[in-house]
């Protein structure tokens, strides 16, 4: 992996720690497929026009069938999920679980498309969970009387994750010829026509409040539109399994993030999962030894 990629695999990172946070400002004013169908919309609204400008709107009806397989797996079912779960449990357990997105992409790449796991790679996806589990262990505990809502939560997570795995595997063996801009535009315009009817009939009956609806414009633009094209992009130079090792980082982020806008603090805890995270993703990614 080149220096250029690599700094776009952080810079996703950080994004993507921000939803986290984001959602739990919005889950509980929208509701969990409001909130999705919300995120998706919005994305789609800004992404189109570039697509447009690009001249590569055609490739929406060309690939119609897999961007929406995509769109299902990628963005609807695993949004609606995650919001969801931020309804009962922290952002830092909710981090911790989406982590598990690589061992489901690597397990369904070897499952599917052959793929074969070297001992260095399946080395770094364990060392780098393991430092996710080791960063937030005790930040990740259950909100108070959350009881069985947090377990149908966690499920919910892990649900979302699997999807995670199958879509980033399905990108990559049917969207191969087509651009990361049409594949992240395609896939959020088909989750926004899957999750439009279910959002107009769950909408919420009191209207959102700014914050809310900051919150939503924040997963829209920064954690969907402009994540989303740098992810493609990823998976299309470096592969499925590479890409989705950002999610080792992404709980870094979350708790940097909360550190300097809610006031949360840094540890030396936070400090070495983090290394040990960084030691994970550079044997996952063959920075580190020799595949075998």
């Amino acid at each position: 992996m080149k220096g250029a990629d690599l700094a776009e695999l952080t810079l996703l990172a950080a994004l993507w720690g921000a939803s986290f946070l984001f959602l739990r400002l919005g889950a509980h004013e929208f509701g969990p497929i409001a909130l999705a169908a919300v995120r998706v919309g919005l994305a789609s609204v800004v992404l189109l026009p570039l697509l447009a400008w690009r001249r590569e709107l055609g490739q929406l009806r060309q690939h119609w069938g897999a961007l929406l397989l995509v769109g299902l797996l990628n963005s609807a079912a695993p949004f609606a999920l995650f919001s969801f779960a931020a309804l009962s449990i922290t952002a830092g357990l909710s981090s911790i679980l989406n982590a598990t997105t690589p061992l489901w992409t690597a397990i369904v790449a070897f499952a599917w498309l052959g793929q074969g796991l070297s001992r260095d790679r399946v080395l770094g996806l364990l060392i780098g969970f393991g430092g996710v589990a080791f960063l937030a262990w005790d930040q990740a505990s259950f909100k108070a009387g959350a009881d069985h809502r947090g377990l149908w939560a966690v499920a919910a997570c892990l649900g979302a994750t699997c999807c995670y795995g199958l879509a980033a595997n399905a990108t990559r063996r049917y969207l191969a010829q087509a651009s990361p801009l049409a594949v992240a535009t395609g896939s959020q315009l088909a989750a926004t026509l899957l999750l439009a009817g279910p959002a107009l009939w769950l909408w919420p009956t009191q209207p959102p409040g700014t914050l809310a609806w900051g919150s939503a414009a924040g997963l829209a633009l920064l954690c969907t539109a402009l994540a989303y094209i740098l992810y493609f992009r990823l998976m299309s130079r470096v592969g499925p399994t590479n890409a989705v090792t950002v999610t080792f980082l992404i709980p870094l982020f979350a708790l940097l993030w909360g550190g300097l806008f809610l006031g949360e603090g840094v540890s030396l805890r936070m400090l070495a999962g983090g290394l040990v995270i960084l030691l994970g993703i550079a044997l996952a990614l063959g920075r580190l030894g020799r595949s075998r």
